[in-house]
C-alpha cells in the first residue's frame, strides 16, 4: 500500500498505543480496571427498552465474547440501532441489565465517561457531528482527546503516525489534507472507521457502514471491513446492517432480530439459514453462502 504509513499495519498501531498505555497504568493513570480482563464484552440480560409505551427491544438477552464478529439483521425499524446504542453506553436500557466490557450500566461503580473511550463508534450519528471543514487527518486525529473537532491540542508524534496508519488501512492515505465534507458517501464512511478505531478500542460498533454506496463503493468497504475481521488483534465488533450481502469474511456471528424481539443469535453458518431470514423479514427468502460471502433473493411469485 502507498503512502510514507505503508509499512505501518493495525497490528503496530495498536503496539504502539497499548505500549502508551502501559506507562499510562505504571504511573496509575488508565481508565481500565480489572473488569476489562472478562471474556465477555457485552452482555445482555432481559434488555428491554420502552418509549411512549412502545418497546423498541424487548427482553433481549445476549452476549459477545472477546473477539467475536457479530452481525446484527433485521428490518426497518426492529431494533437494530437501539440494540447498538445500548452497547455504544448512550442508551440505558428501560429494564434489564447490560453489562459492557465489564461494567454494568446504571450501577454506582460505573464510570460512562470511563467506560466510553474504550468502545469505537461509526455511524452516521457521529458523521453529523464533525466539522465540514476539518481535513481527513484532523477528524481522525481529534478521536484521540474524545473531542470531534480541534481545540489547540498538542497531538504527540505516535498520535498522527497512528491515523495515518488507520486511514492508509482503509485506502485513504491520499485524501488526509482533503476536507471532511468533500468526500464522497464511501470516503466518509471510511474516514469514520479509521476515527473510531483512534483509541484503540475494545469494542468496535458499526452502524450500517456501506448504506448508500454503490457498488463498487460497497465491494471497496467490505474488503477492507474482511481484512480487518480477520486481524486476531482487531476489537471485538458488531455491524448492524439490512443485506447480507455486507457481511465481510471474517465475521463469525449472527443476531437477527424482529419487532424488538431476537429470533436467533449464534454462528453465521448456523443460523444465517434460509428459514431464518424469511422469518426475520417477513418474506419467504433463500439465503446461499457463495465461498466467503453471502447473498439473499426472495423466491418467485407463482
Amino acid at each position: 500500500m502507498g503512502g510514507p504509513t505503508g509499512g505501518v499495519d493495525f497490528i503496530e498501531g495498536c503496539a504502539r498505543k497499548r505500549a502508551r498505555d502501559s506507562r499510562d497504568a505504571e504511573t496509575g493513570h488508565t481508565a481500565r480496571g480489572d473488569n476489562a480482563l472478562m471474556s465477555d464484552v457485552l452482555e445482555l440480560q432481559d434488555v428491554s427498552v420502552v418509549r411512549e409505551g412502545r418497546a423498541l427491544v424487548d427482553q433481549v438477552s445476549w452476549s459477545v465474547k472477546e473477539g467475536e464478529r457479530w452481525v446484527i439483521l433485521g428490518p426497518n425499524g426492529a431494533g437494530k440501532t437501539t440494540l447498538l446504542n445500548v452497547a455504544s453506553s448512550y442508551l440505558y436500557p428501560s429494564t434489564g441489565t447490560a453489562t459492557i466490557l465489564g461494567e454494568t450500566l446504571g450501577t454506582p461503580g460505573t464510570d460512562v465517561f470511563e467506560l466510553r473511550p474504550r468502545i469505537g463508534i461509526a455511524g452516521i450519528a457521529m458523521a453529523d457531528k464533525l466539522p465540514k471543514r476539518q481535513t481527513v487527518l484532523q477528524t481522525v486525529l481529534t478521536a484521540a482527546y474524545g473531542m470531534t473537532a480541534g481545540w489547540h491540542e498538542d497531538y504527540e508524534d505516535i498520535d498522527e503516525q497512528r491515523a495515518r496508519a488507520f486511514l492508509d488501512r482503509l485506502g485513504m492515505t491520499e485524501y488526509v489534507d482533503r476536507k471532511f465534507g468533500t468526500l464522497s458517501e464511501g470516503e466518509r464512511k471510511r474516514t469514520l472507521i479509521a476515527r473510531a478505531l483512534m483509541t484503540d478500542p475494545e469494542l468496535l460498533l458499526l452502524d450500517e457502514p456501506a448504506a448508500g454506496l454503490d457498488l463498487g463503493g460497497r465491494e471497496d468497504l467490505v474488503r477492507r471491513l474482511g481484512r480487518l475481521a480477520r486481524d486476531p488483534i482487531a476489537p471485538s465488533m458488531l455491524m448492524v446492517t439490512h443485506h447480507v450481502e455486507e457481511i465481510a469474511p471474517g465475521f463469525t456471528h449472527v443476531l437477527m432480530i424482529r419487532q424488538g424481539k431476537v429470533l436467533a443469535a449464534g454462528p453465521l453458518e448456523l443460523e444465517l439459514s434460509s428459514r431464518n431470514l424469511s422469518l426475520c423479514f417477513g418474506l419467504p427468502l433463500v439465503v446461499e453462502q457463495v465461498g466467503d460471502r453471502w447473498t439473499a433473493q426472495g423466491l418467485p411469485l407463482s
